[in-house]
């Protein structure tokens, strides 16, 4: 009697372990290209094939529900309604406290992504070929040109060099004021009359100015370009349109360091407006925009800089789940026999 009930208790924990194995997890997630995304229908990136590697090595089955907001996946975990998360969760301390994560399942960090025309150096031909040089060289030839004749008006009885009819003095007038500004004039043809020889030493006078502003508004311009044109690092980014995802990493990165930014919901909303130029820059992380300018941003957006604020990230479950530790020893059998180098290598190429 004894020994059939302990092959019944024996039996009824066999069958509780294959319906616990056989078990559907429910795993929720957001879209984050390259890590979560559909593709074709399929649940595909860098995160959803480690995923289906690990459901391979622990024999697990698993429903994907895909959410719309960051937030909202981390919720699913933290209010028990989901039994893990992966996308591209940085594994924090604040988190650490609200939820319980596997060991790092990859390492990235934060990057500033701008427009492509903003990633120009200032150069010589823009400052040469902007619309302000050619408003100031226009002046300066109407000045000139006036300024000629005016002086053919008041000369042409008194100086022979100006003894000319109106359709041929133009030029010889313009000839002769740009002589006057550049040389200091012929003193052969040396105004005679009163009126002309005032207006010479106007014009004179005048040329410091017309000779300046050439010189001026190319550093201006060159200058300007250089403060405000360029977002080369994070100190770069004070004053400029800067925007992210709400209480993202990248978020209270940017709190910490006092910098302004737009804060977005989603990461649809923030590309939606860097696209329609609402943004000068996008902080968040590294992969997530690398991929961006890589593919659907490649003719708009460049990155800047290098990668800073590095973070790992992790697979979310919640706090005291029992699959933490099975997951865990899962990634390092991955780890060992070379599987996770394979999804690495497919999404982002060979590690440096």
């Amino acid at each position: 009697m004894i020994r059939a009930l302990l092959v019944w208790i024996c039996l009824t924990f066999a069958v509780l372990a294959q319906q616990s194995q056989a078990q559907t997890l429910s795993v929720t997630t957001v879209t984050r290209p390259p890590f979560s995304y559909v593709e074709d229908g399929a649940q595909t990136g860098f995160s959803m094939d480690l995923l289906q590697a690990l459901s391979e090595a622990l024999n697990w089955d698993y429903s994907v529900t895909r959410v719309e907001a960051f937030s909202e996946m981390l919720g699913a975990v933290q209010e028990g309604t989901a039994d893990l998360a992966v996308a591209n969760i940085s594994i924090t301390a604040a988190r650490e406290t609200q939820m319980d994560f596997s060991q790092p399942i990859f390492e990235a960090g934060l990057q500033i992504m701008v427009p492509s025309d903003a990633a120009r150096r200032p150069s010589l031909l823009h400052a040469l070929l902007s619309v302000e040089l050619f408003i100031a060289i226009g002046l300066a030839f109407a000045i000139l040109l006036g300024g000629g004749m005016l002086m053919w008006g008041f000369e042409r009885r008194a100086q022979p060099y100006f003894d000319r009819k109106l359709n041929e003095a133009w030029f010889p007038s313009f000839w002769w004021a740009l002589n006057l500004v550049v040389n200091g004039g012929f003193e052969e043809r040396m105004p005679r009359t009163p009126f002309g020889r005032l207006l010479g030493v106007v014009l004179v006078v005048s040329s410091l100015f017309i000779v300046s502003v050439f010189t001026a508004r190319i550093t201006s311009v060159m200058t300007v370009d250089a403060i405000s044109g360029n977002v080369n690092s994070v100190n770069d980014l004070y004053g400029k349109q800067v925007g992210t995802i709400s209480n993202s990493t990248a978020a209270n990165f940017l709190n910490r360091r006092e910098i302004e930014f737009s804060g977005y919901e989603n990461l649809d909303d923030v590309l939606t407006a860097f696209r329609d130029k609402e943004l000068d820059a996008v902080v968040f992380d590294a992969p997530i925009l690398s991929y961006f300018t890589a593919h659907e941003g490649r003719r708009i957006a460049t990155m800047t800089g290098g990668i800073f604020l590095r973070e790992n990230y992790g697979i979310a479950f919640p706090t005291g789940s029992p699959l933490v530790e099975d997951v865990n020893q899962a990634l390092l059998a991955l780890r060992e026999d070379g599987t996770y180098d394979e999804i690495y290598r497919k999404w982002f190429g060979v590690r440096n």
